[in-house]
């Protein structure tokens, strides 16, 4: 059976920081049908290790019952805020998937340079484990760290999400309202 369904509801996740000391977080919610039932707020520390609260009080400050899936942009957020996708899943009963979009050695060299001796940031970092590859019907690839879903039905999410490049349009959307949010603060002062 899987998640997919065509009602699905996915709670897309996203950032926006610019190098001050709290970054935005904007989830969306979109229906398979791409329109947009839902939205939260709510923000992260920037160099802190409260990602994964900020993601479980954007879910819980929407209270809905119907959400399929959390698809997450990036594991590492807001300066090396790193979520814990397992928490996560474990705390809202909803698969989870974490997208990134580039191939990389990793961040343990970063985070010893940037936190040294920060065993719990790194053990953080250490337990998200290895990503899954996906090529995308955009021609584009992506990795993905999942939990409680299929490899193939997170492929079929994310393949039927994204239409050009390689962000699917929960994130893509949860991106521009973060951003939006972040400018009309900066523009406030």
């Amino acid at each position: 059976m899987g998640v997919w369904k065509p009602g699905i509801r996915i709670l897309g996740i996203a950032e926006s920081w610019m190098g001050r000391e709290r970054s935005f977080l904007a989830g969306v919610v979109m229906r398979g049908d791409l329109r947009i039932d839902g939205s939260a707020l709510t923000h992260v520390t920037v160099g802190g290790m409260d990602a994964t609260d900020a993601v479980l009080r954007l879910f819980s400050s929407l209270s809905r019952t119907d959400i399929n899936l959390i698809l997450i942009s990036g594991a590492a957020i807001a300066w090396y805020n790193i979520i814990n996708p397992d928490l996560i899943q474990k705390v809202t009963n909803t698969p989870v998937i974490i997208i990134t979009y580039e191939e990389s050695d990793g961040l343990k060299e970063a985070i010893g340079h940037h936190f040294p001796g920060d065993t719990e940031r790194m053990n953080a970092y250490c337990a998200l484990g290895e990503r899954d590859y996906i090529h995308l019907k955009t021609g584009y690839g992506v990795y993905l760290r999942r939990l409680g879903i299929s490899l193939d039905d997170a492929k079929r999410i994310i393949n039927t999400f994204t239409f050009d490049g390689r962000v699917p349009e929960p994130v893509r959307v949860a991106r521009l309202f973060a951003r939006a949010v972040m400018q009309s603060a900066q523009n406030g002062r």
